[in-house]
């Protein structure tokens, strides 16, 4: 079962996402993504085993961004490959039937090569600009989104696709309607006063927004 709202981990000061991890289980949050860029192996092993063991107390799903090795040897529920990635096909090899594997996406071509490589889900964005990824692909709008989404439903095309890039808790709504299973965010609920509050609210939305 994909969730349909997804955290994205952020490091503190120090370098670590396990403080925004924890942060996240404890507002609500059943879904994380372990991303970590730019730092070793043994470190971003390391914190995944941290990662995997939080996940676990609160019965949360652990997603490994990029490390197919590491997603298999903590026992995480998926991995998550950028477009510059391990091909899908390579990765399933790697970690086997029994982990989930999502894709990222930018352009309608992309969504499709991601199907056709057997991706259980797919992420699709940005939305809009955000200071949380380096080399931002083009920007989808909302009308990107919705045209894309379109032409997938006439063509009887379904897969999950979980819309990230800037997203608020206004953009939920517009975005469910126009066909998006979910989201995935990031600092909307690392930056939150009261994360609670946001996760309570998002899964709200989501919940009352459900596409058809």
């Amino acid at each position: 079962m994909i969730d349909k709202l997804h955290y994205i981990s952020q490091a503190n000061a120090a370098g670590s996402h396990i403080p925004a991890i924890e942060r996240a289980l404890l507002a609500g949050c059943k879904w994380i993504q372990l991303r970590i860029k730019d730092q070793s192996h043994a470190f971003i092993n390391e914190q995944a085993v941290q990662a995997k063991v939080l996940c676990d107390s609160f019965n949360a799903k652990l997603i490994v961004n990029d490390h197919t090795d590491i997603a298999r040897n903590v026992g995480a529920y998926g991995v998550h490959l950028g477009l510059q990635d391990m091909p899908l096909a390579e990765a399933r090899k790697i970690v086997g039937q029994d982990i989930i594997i999502g894709g990222t996406a930018n352009t309608l071509e992309d969504v499709l090569q991601r199907i056709q490589e057997g991706a259980d889900y797919i992420g699709l964005g940005p939305l809009r600009f955000t200071t949380t990824k380096r080399n931002l692909s083009p920007l989808l709008g909302v009308a990107g989104f919705q045209n894309m989404l379109s032409h997938l439903a006439v063509k009887g095309i379904s897969i999950p696709i979980v819309a990230i890039g800037g997203l608020t808790i206004g953009d939920v709504p517009t975005l469910m309607k126009a066909g998006i299973y979910g989201i995935a965010v990031s600092s909307l609920i690392t930056n939150a006063d009261d994360p609670r509050q946001v996760v309570e609210a998002l899964y709200a939305e989501l919940k009352s927004n459900l596409s058809t």
